[in-house]
């Protein structure tokens, strides 16, 4: 019989590599998931700043802001709620907040932000602000998003 000869080669084990390998991997979905799951969960927040110039000083007027919703408008800082039927009375808060601005259009504009469920709204302030010829600006912001006025 024939012996068989030993080979002094070394084998390399791989098992303890592709464990941690696996570990890793397993380590980063785990972390995908947590922050996935945590960026869905949390309405984003939205900042509307008024165009400046390159150090950051608003050059001619000063903004502003009212949001348009599905039932009414928001005047900001302030937060006012006006409802949509009472937009246009005499009395209202936005008509003294446009005869406000009007006052000062030299000095002042008008940024409105837009929920997609308040364009008919919108289209009313925008109406109103225009028959005053009050320069306007206006963006539209998702629904779930919360807005921040600087």
């Amino acid at each position: 019989m024939r012996r068989q000869l030993k080979s002094n080669k070394i084998e390399m084990e791989l098992f303890p590599f592709l464990s941690i390998l696996a570990c890793t991997i397993g380590s980063l979905i785990l972390l995908i998931i947590v922050i996935s799951t945590e960026t869905l969960n949390t309405n984003p927040e939205v900042t509307i700043i008024a165009k400046t110039d390159g150090k950051g000083i608003n050059q001619k007027k000063q903004p502003r802001y009212i949001e348009c919703k599905e039932d009414g408008v928001v005047i900001y800082p302030s937060q006012e709620f006006i409802p949509k039927n009472k937009l246009s009375n005499n009395d209202s808060k936005l008509l003294n907040f446009i005869a406000n601005i009007r006052a000062n259009k030299d000095k002042e504009y008008v940024i409105v932000a837009v929920r997609p469920k308040g364009i008919e709204v919108f289209q009313q302030v925008r109406d109103l602000i225009e028959k005053e010829k009050i320069d306007i600006g206006y963006e539209p912001i998702e629904e779930g998003w919360t807005l921040k006025v600087k």
